[in-house]
């Protein structure tokens, strides 16, 4: 069998990530599981003392920051450590007790809120003099005092915080069956060879320029997810009615409402994303049109949206190489920032390659204490490239804001979260197309380029119209049944692609492999964060220096202003819908150029 996927234990120790940065073992993390289980007592201590006075409030805010980085750390580590290997009981363990740790603070601190939201202004401008560290808590301070009208007693403040552990389950059970429960057949290719098929081989099996390979594989893969389309649906619908329930006990008119109100983003934002996106639909239409003429196909499936499009210009980018052209891709951004990415990729920041068990797809941890972590799986290819490109950016995101903001305002929202990572890729883009001479090479990449906003900003706005339609068919009591999310996900899949597009029956299912589908109403920042980057990317190309300055001033922002504000600081107003259609243009250009190419 090719492509034996190793076991974790196999993995060479130089590909992997070194936890050890945050604690140097099992039982050093162990030690602070336990020290941690008094933490809860220390913070009911302050209840009932925050608007005493300054000084209470102050040290209870240094308090918290200190706990929050003991957490940070905390959680990291068991959550990577659980993500190595999934099947890894042991570490499911540590997750599970990281995750119950948190909650029962988080329930401890219940009483802060109403608290904090009970003190006068004209006591909480006296606090200010009397403590002038108090400035550092003072975006905390509205930031808690803003939702005045969705804050509840302390009693039910605490009630809901202790419900959060159940709340957290459909993410939990979704991820274990996924990661770790499914497993599919082997799929074939046109020689009759044998490739084995998981959540991480799916899409690089989907990029095959072998179409029996493509067909076998996407049919195989739905048949399987299909045996599991209940059990799917129903983490779903009990996903959608716990935002329901706390949408309803803080008094939010929708989930949505709820959803985006935690990090200041104006809902109209969301509306007006598929609002704008359905206006430019018909150059994803001339796009699938492009698509199905230069492949030569009688029908273009849902299983040839994947691989490029230009025969014979693939080419194998190993790990080494991958890293070297990133490096000279982002060097425009400054020696500071080339350098910072050279110690994530000497210091072992990174975990690499695939394992059995291990958690499919890429992330940036976030967790910045002593530094980030980037989850890959990486393949050989220009696809991993820009993954890559991608999770280092949101590394570094993390970096700045960390460095830079105090730790109440270092953790960005994230609705910026996937500015910085996209437009890493829309420079490396950049990049190659500018060195990039050879027609077909030319060609392959603009091709890539295309798919990237196909798949960021027309596919990930079609989720959000699909996690919209879920949070309004719970808010009208309606059950999420497979039935149901087939049906409605086939018509929105049939609006995106269009006519010259074969919506295949099992596209249908698409919806059910779909982790994103758990992170309440994240999907669409995909698609600004897209837009967005974009913009900043040509400002940084056209102007240089005073662009990158203030694109740093953005990364070091952290939460410090909402997240509208501090896009503005990149020179970018995602108030309105000009950088989704300016966006679009480009999308548009490109498809142009493309025509003209072949």
């Amino acid at each position: 069998m090719a492509n034996k996927i190793p076991k974790r234990s196999e993995v060479r120790v130089e590909d992997t990530w070194n936890l050890t940065d945050i604690f140097p073992n099992d039982e050093a993390w162990l030690a602070e599981y336990k020290e941690l289980q008094n933490a809860p007592a220390k913070v009911a201590a302050h209840k009932g003392k925050l608007g005493e006075s300054a000084k209470n409030l102050l040290v209870w805010f240094e308090e918290q920051d200190e706990l929050s980085v003991r957490l940070t750390k905390f959680y990291g580590y068991a959550s990577c450590k659980s993500d190595e290997d999934t099947g890894n009981g042991t570490y499911q363990d540590f997750r599970a007790k990281a995750i119950s740790t948190i909650v029962a603070i988080s329930s401890a601190a219940a009483f802060a809120t109403p608290e904090i939201m009970a003190i006068e202004e004209e006591t909480l401008d006296s606090f200010y003099a009397a403590e002038p560290k108090l400035e550092t808590y003072r975006r905390s301070l509205y930031q808690i005092r803003r939702r005045k009208a969705h804050i509840l007693s302390p009693a039910e403040e605490k009630l809901l915080a202790g419900a959060g552990e159940m709340a957290n389950a459909p993410e939990q059970i979704g991820s274990v069956l996924r990661d770790a429960d499914m497993t599919y057949p082997d799929v074939t290719d046109g020689e009759g060879n044998v490739h084995p098929l998981t959540d991480g081989t799916l899409v690089p099996l989907l990029m095959s320029s072998d179409r029996e390979l493509r067909k076998n594989t996407f049919q195989t893969y739905y048949k399987r997810l299909g045996e599991f389309r209940n059990t799917i649906a129903a983490t779903l619908d009990a996903q959608f009615r716990q935002l329901k329930f706390y949408a309803n006990a803080r008094s939010y008119s929708s989930t949505i409402e709820a959803s985006l109100d935690n990090t200041e983003v104006p809902v109209p934002v969301y509306l007006n994303l598929i609002e704008a996106v359905h206006q430019n639909l018909p150059k994803m239409y001339r796009y699938v049109a492009l698509r199905k003429k230069i492949m030569g196909v009688d029908e273009l499936h849902m299983y040839d949206v994947y691989p490029p499009i230009i025969p014979d210009a693939d080419i194998k980018i190993s790990f080494e190489e991958a890293k070297k052209t990133v490096l000279e891709a982002l060097a425009v951004l400054g020696e500071d920032y080339t350098a910072l990415l050279r110690q994530g990729f000497e210091n072992r920041w990174i975990d690499i390659y695939e394992n059995v068990g291990k958690r499919g797809g890429a992330y940036s941890s976030g967790n910045s204490y002593p530094h980030p972590y980037v989850l890959l799986n990486h393949k050989d290819n220009l696809d991993s490239m820009f993954t890559l490109a991608h999770e280092m950016g949101h590394a570094l995101h993390s970096y700045h804001s960390c460095k830079y903001q105090p730790t109440n305002t270092a953790d960005y929202v994230i609705f910026v979260a996937e500015v910085a990572s996209t437009c890493n890729e829309v420079l490396l883009m950049r990049y190659l197309l500018n060195k990039t001479t050879d027609k077909k090479q030319r060609a392959y990449l603009i091709n890539h380029f295309l798919d990237q906003f196909k798949g960021t900003v027309y596919r990930q706005t079609m989720f959000a119209e699909f996690e919209l339609t879920m949070g309004k068919m719970t808010e009208q009591n309606e059950t999420l049944t497979a039935d149901a999310l087939c049906e409605k996900y086939h018509a929105l899949n049939k609006l995106y692609f269009g006519e010259d597009m074969i919506s295949d029956d099992e596209i249908a299912l698409e919806w059910a492999r779909i982790p994103h589908f758990f992170y309440n109403y994240y999907v669409f920042q995909y698609a600004t964060g897209f837009s967005a980057a974009v913009a900043i990317a040509n400002r940084i190309l056209k102007e240089g220096a005073p662009a990158v300055a203030d694109y740093k001033k953005f990364l070091s922002g952290g939460s410090s202003a909402d997240p509208i504000s501090l896009l503005k600081i990149a020179g970018v107003d995602m108030s309105t819908p000009d950088p989704v259609n300016s966006a679009l243009e480009l999308f548009g250009s490109l498809v142009d150029e493309l025509e003209t190419l072949i």
